[in-house]
């Protein structure tokens, strides 16, 4: 186990960089999956799918029809949110008067079918995707190189990250949605249609995933697995901030990036379950999660 003074700045702050990327990811899908329960009480387990559906649809869209990134950024979300849509009102509408069970049931076999069929299409193995050329190369800061691009992942996610605070929080919208989470009924008296907000919630969470996966395609090789490799830490973080907690979903994800980023430099052999042993801390003190409200 190594110590602070052991360290080289170097290698402290090449960690805390990942440790941010990967918090940027699990920020944005979480942020995805806090949206989705707080509004159709789903799990969604298909998170993951969505995420790496976005990977492959900027790569697809890249190597079969010539659109560059930039494009993917606006297209493979809005694609992907429209197959979200489409999901949402021929399957999910049918469970939220069921228990939580039958939604994560069915969330977890859609996953297993949108990656059988990609690894039936793709295989295994992963595909590259090349960083954008206005995003190649690295800063010189004297003690370290930083990408650009890697920076460039953070910034997007945070600017997205906030417009969906405030946009939830803030605005007239974000105001019916809340209510028509506490009170749908009432809502929908009130003259405004809430399965079409529902459906719209559903679209719009799993086209945050998909903007994680394209954010992530030129970092992670694009493969059929990479969504199943990161939901299970993504639904720790969730639990650790909150369900249904926009507020709690942005700021763990981002703070537990981090902390498994220095995990692995400090202590190697924790970091693969650092996150799991916070869930399980917080859990026995906090069982709503950090953020959240207890029913």
């Amino acid at each position: 186990m190594a110590t602070l003074f052991d360290v080289p700045l170097s290698a402290l702050t090449g960690q805390l960089m990942l440790g941010l990327v990967n918090g940027s990811f699990y920020a944005i899908l979480s942020l995805g999956l806090a949206v989705i329960f707080g509004m159709l009480r789903i799990i969604n387990f298909a998170h993951g799918a969505f995420f790496m559906m976005g990977a492959f649809f900027s790569w697809m869209c890249l190597n079969y029809f010539g659109v560059n990134y930039w494009w993917s950024l606006l297209l493979v979300p809005l694609t992907v949110g429209i197959v979200g849509v489409v999901i949402e009102r021929a399957l999910l509408q049918w469970l939220y008067k069921l228990d939580h069970l039958y939604g994560l049931l069915l969330t977890f076999g859609m996953a297993l079918i949108i990656e059988g069929v990609f690894r039936n299409e793709f295989g295994v193995s992963g595909q590259p995707y090349a960083v954008p050329e206005a995003l190649k190369g690295a800063m010189n800061l004297g003690f370290m190189f930083l990408p650009v691009y890697r920076v460039w992942v953070i910034v997007a996610s945070l600017a997205v990250c906030a417009l969906t605070w405030f946009m939830i929080e803030r605005t007239r919208l974000g105001s019916y949605l809340r209510a028509a989470t506490e009170n749908p009924a009432l809502t929908q008296a009130f003259g405004i249609n809430v399965p079409v907000m529902v459906m719209l919630t559903y679209g719009f969470g799993v086209a945050l995933a998909s903007f994680a996966g394209v954010l992530a395609a030129p970092v992670l090789q694009v493969s059929p697995m990479m969504g199943s490799q990161l939901i299970i830490v993504v639904f720790a973080v969730v639990v650790i901030g909150g369900m249904g907690s926009i507020f709690g979903a942005i700021i763990t994800g981002l703070s537990l990036g981090v902390i498994e980023g220095l995990a692995k430099l400090f202590y190697p052999e924790v970091s693969a379950t650092i996150v799991f042993i916070i869930m399980a801390i917080v859990l026995l003190f906090r069982p709503a999660g950090l953020f959240g409200r207890a029913e």
